[in-house]
């Protein structure tokens, strides 16, 4: 275990790490795709690595199994400069992994394996720093955390800690087979079990009470509040407690209402899409970047948007998070 950083983290994040295996080939089904790359992922784990690219101390709160998945995931985090400290084994629970299909530019189903239970469920709140997660200036937790016990009261705990200081983001991160339900939800078409939504409310609404940011897309923002149309969910977020909601449209771009009254929307940043699913995760280590520094809520925005493009245009997740130089140059027009 590496020592002390001398002061605060930057951020923390807490929840969901696991081992990625995807296809080196788009456009390959799984059933006939014969090599595969590994990746260090999972949201939180992401989050943290696309900050530290950004130049920020970061820190994970996770466990793994206790196996050679493991031990390759620690080296990950340590590699990409996040403090794996709180990164702890758990015996007899499989490190999981997650298997996606690429076919661009806008199919990426993804399967989870994490059965009979993940490591990262198994946080207790006699795992966390609590005067770390108080001190750090970005304190990020996911809804996955809140699916399942102990790492529900875990993910609670950590908020009530934390009292609303600094920046205390909630990714709203709705996966629904983690709740019992599957597909989207329900007002765009899903198969999302009015059940699984109803479940998670409950815990959503508490942990928006904790947080002062909240960031979400149409479907997680409906299992939060019920409500999917972006502005009206933005209030509905702040309604709940937040200071900054920030919707996530997709090919619409991004919308932030902030309780001050300051409303920023920017268009998303074009490019070719080769896989999307680290995109959210590099829009969320880049946003953290940008509210620690203060910036412009429409800039910091825009610039959260380029470093998601650019791991959109990428193979993988957390290898393919860009450094400040590569967002740069996007906004400028420069290729990167």
């Amino acid at each position: 275990m590496s020592e002390p950083p001398a002061g605060p983290y930057d951020v923390i994040t807490m929840g969901r790490l696991g081992v990625d295996l995807y296809p080196l080939r788009p456009g390959v089904p799984l059933a006939e795709v014969e090599t595969f790359g590994r990746f260090l992922g999972g949201s939180a784990a992401n989050v943290a690595v696309a900050a530290a690219r950004l130049g920020r101390r970061t820190a994970l709160i996770s466990r793994t199994g206790a196996d050679p998945f493991g031990a390759f995931l620690h080296r990950a985090l340590r590699g990409f400069g996040v403090d794996d400290r709180w990164v702890t084994p758990v015996t007899g629970y499989p490190t999981p992994l997650t298997f996606c299909e690429i076919f661009p530019p806008d199919d990426f189903p993804i399967y989870f394996y994490r059965r009979p239970k993940a490591p990262d469920l198994h946080l207790t709140a006699e795992d966390l720093d609590l005067a770390a997660i108080r001190a750090a200036g970005v304190f990020w937790m996911t809804g996955t955390g809140l699916c399942e016990e102990p790492s529900r009261t875990a993910t609670l705990a950590a908020l009530r800690a934390r009292d609303r200081r600094g920046i205390t983001v909630f990714d709203l991160d709705w996966r629904p087979v983690f709740w019992g339900g599957e597909g989207g939800a329900s007002g765009d078409g899903g198969r999302t079990a009015a059940d699984a939504m109803a479940a998670a409310r409950p815990y959503y609404t508490a942990a928006l009470a904790g947080a002062t940011v909240a960031v979400g897309n149409a479907d997680e923002c409906e299992v939060a509040t019920g409500v999917r149309e972006p502005r009206a969910a933005a209030e509905a977020l702040l309604a709940a407690g937040v200071e900054l909601a920030v919707v996530k449209q997709g090919p619409k771009g991004v919308l932030a209402v902030h309780r001050d009254g300051t409303v920023a929307e920017v268009p998303p940043v074009e490019v070719a899409v080769l896989n999307g699913l680290g995109a959210g995760d590099a829009f969320g280590g880049a946003l953290c970047h940008g509210l620690l520094a203060g910036g412009e809520l429409t800039e910091v925005l825009r610039y959260a948007n380029a470093a998601g493009a650019l791991v959109a245009s990428r193979l993988a997740c957390s290898s393919a998070m860009p450094e400040p130089a590569e967002i740069e140059a996007l906004l400028a027009g420069r290729r990167p």
